[in-house]
């Protein structure tokens, strides 16, 4: 690729605004949270444990109630996530993490409609979505509640 003086100024465009979201107060409480959360070490290894947990999770789910240890690991996996949920920390979290994605949302919507109406663009927000309820092409003959 050729850099030219336009894509020298569309490169530094990108960092000013990335620099931008970096300093923006969505980001700081979402740093903020996660330095919370993984300063206490015991709820950083309670996390860690449930990843691991998570993995045995997964393991049981291919053998499904075949699996010896189904029982067990389906209750203690519903335990320890219903454990972390209620953590004061872990939901502080989780709320930064969800304004924060509303913030990329807005970018990443504001970014795709200056180049065009058509562009796609994905949002975990469905404000932001440029898809119609159908315009995924879910391809189940209306399963996603769209009329085929």
């Amino acid at each position: 690729m050729i850099m030219t003086y336009e894509w020298v100024g569309i490169t530094d465009s990108a960092d000013e605004l990335s620099e931008m979201i970096l300093q923006s107060e969505q980001a700081a409480k979402y740093r903020d949270a996660y330095d919370s959360v993984y300063s206490d070490k015991l709820l950083a290894r309670e996390i860690h444990d449930f990843a691991r947990l998570k993995e045995l999770y997964e393991e049981v789910q291919r053998f499904g109630k075949y699996h010896p240890d189904y029982k067990r690991v389906m209750k203690q996996i519903r335990v320890d996530k219903r454990r972390l949920d209620l953590n004061e920390k872990v939901a502080e979290l989780r709320l930064a993490e969800n304004e924060l994605q509303d913030l990329m949302d807005q970018v990443s919507f504001i970014l795709g409609r200056s180049v065009s109406e058509a562009v796609k663009i994905p949002s975990s927000n469905p404000f932001f979505s440029s898809d119609s309820s159908c315009g995924s092409g879910c391809g189940t003959g209306g399963g996603c509640s769209c009329s085929a």
